[in-house]
């Protein structure tokens, strides 16, 4: 913008936020020929320039603004610099100040530091800490030493393990005493162990024998199902009845039941059935009810009789020749023994109930047959009773021959002895 040219004496008075201008004239061509292209658009002139001046006013003060921004921070950056600098050779000349200090203090071979470590530490030097430390520790050593050989080397009042050695004393001679004891309550045991071992082995070896003996179950190499069927038949044959061997045969719902004996089979038309269950094993009582119940069923029988070989296998609670509910009953028979008595009665006493129940034989005395009955019970529980004493009188036997022996034996050590000491007294003599 060029500068006004005033014609007469300018005049401008700011005035109440307003401004007059008295005398003013612009000399810019561009504002001029600005101006006349507004004045020709139809503004107004004054309006125009007011416009102007105020547009102007404000683009004025912006501009300065930014001038006087725009130096601020080249002064600020200038100061800045001049710092920097001012701070870098300051800085440069602390490092190296402290720099030289260090080396000196702290140098790794002239350094302060090193030689009064070197001279404190150094193994070379007799000034060294861990000499003194050594020396001291010496000293106190061998005197802690003496003093304490002395102390406990006294036997008066003032040594404080006295009453420690003689506590231990008394713990050691109890301990002895207690562990002498403790040794011969061991040997004690020891020697009942060995009796109880000892019957321990007899009583297995007994064990043994009998498992031996019952797991052959065989008569004549077959099995104890085929020796039952065949004792069962040969007994049903002298008493006209019908048996048969069913246990590799199905029957109404199962194959439970091994022999089957129809009564008067053999004769004409069955008075009743009988179905024998032989086991091996040995069942719980309610296992060994629960199959016979399923072989009555199965096989239509009247009356159920267990067999086993021994007393053994015979269920908890159960008792050979013993009735249970009137149509089962449990039997042993061992085709080894020889005898098939307690067969034949659980035989007779079955087919006896069976008749009994049925009620239809002519000429049956029941009173009779039942009175027949209970005595050969009674018979058989005298054979058992027998069979049981002679096995006690033959482990007795055995168990006397065993102290006979003993005492044959100690027999035999006295008169050891005594040819001992007479040979003594000779020597003596």
């Amino acid at each position: 913008m060029e500068a006004a040219t005033p014609l007469r004496v300018p005049r401008v008075h700011v005035l109440m936020g307003r401004v007059i201008v008295d005398n003013v004239v612009v000399d810019d061509p561009a504002t001029a020929a600005f101006l006349s292209r507004r004045i020709e658009a139809g503004d107004d002139a004054t309006s125009v320039v007011v416009d102007a001046i105020e547009i102007g006013a404000r683009v004025l003060e912006r501009e300065q603004s930014a001038v006087d921004a725009e130096f601020v921070r080249n002064e600020f950056e200038k100061v800045s610099r001049e710092v920097e600098t001012a701070f870098t050779d300051k800085a440069r000349v602390v490092a190296e100040f402290f720099g030289t200090k260090v080396d000196e203090v702290f140098g790794p071979e002239n350094g302060h530091l090193a030689k009064e470590l070197a001279r404190l530490f150094g193994d070379g030097s007799s000034a060294a800490v861990q000499q003194q430390l050594r020396t001291i520790m010496l000293e106190q050593s061998a005197r802690m030493r003496e003093d304490l050989l002395r102390q406990f080397s006294s036997a008066d009042g003032s040594n404080p393990l006295a009453d420690f050695k003689a506590a231990h004393l008394r713990a050691a001679r109890d301990a002895a005493t207690r562990q002498e004891t403790q040794l011969e309550g061991m040997r004690e045991q020891m020697v009942a162990l060995k009796l109880e071992l000892q019957s321990l082995r007899s009583e297995r070896e007994k064990l043994q024998e009998v498992a031996a003996e019952a797991a052959r179950g065989t008569a004549k190499g077959r099995p104890y199902e085929e020796a039952v069927a065949e004792a069962v038949d040969a007994i049903a044959r002298g008493m006209g009845d019908d048996a048969e061997a069913v246990g590799d045969f199905g029957g109404a719902g199962g194959r439970k039941g091994d022999v089957v004996v129809d009564i008067d089979g053999c004769t004409g038309a069955a008075s009743g059935r009988i179905v024998f269950e032989a086991k091996h094993s040995r069942k719980s009582r309610k296992e060994a009810l629960s199959e016979l119940e399923d072989a009555m069923t199965q096989r239509s029988a009247d009356f159920g009789v267990w067999v086993v070989p021994s007393e053994d296998r015979l269920p908890a609670r159960a008792t050979a020749l013993r009735e249970v509910g009137g149509d089962k009953l449990f039997v042993v028979y061992d085709p080894e023994d020889g005898s098939r008595l307690a067969l034949e009665v659980a035989y007779s006493l079955a087919r006896a109930r069976v008749l009994m129940a049925k009620g239809g034989v002519e000429g049956l005395d029941a009173p009779a047959l039942r009175a027949e009955v209970e005595r050969a019970l009674g018979a058989m529980e005298d054979v058992r009773k027998i069979k049981l004493h002679l096995t006690n009188a033959a482990g007795g036997i055995e168990s006397a021959r065993g102290v006979l022996e003993g005492m044959v034996e100690r027999v035999r050590g006295h008169l050891a002895a005594i040819d001992d000491l007479v040979a003594s007294a000779d020597t003596a003599e």
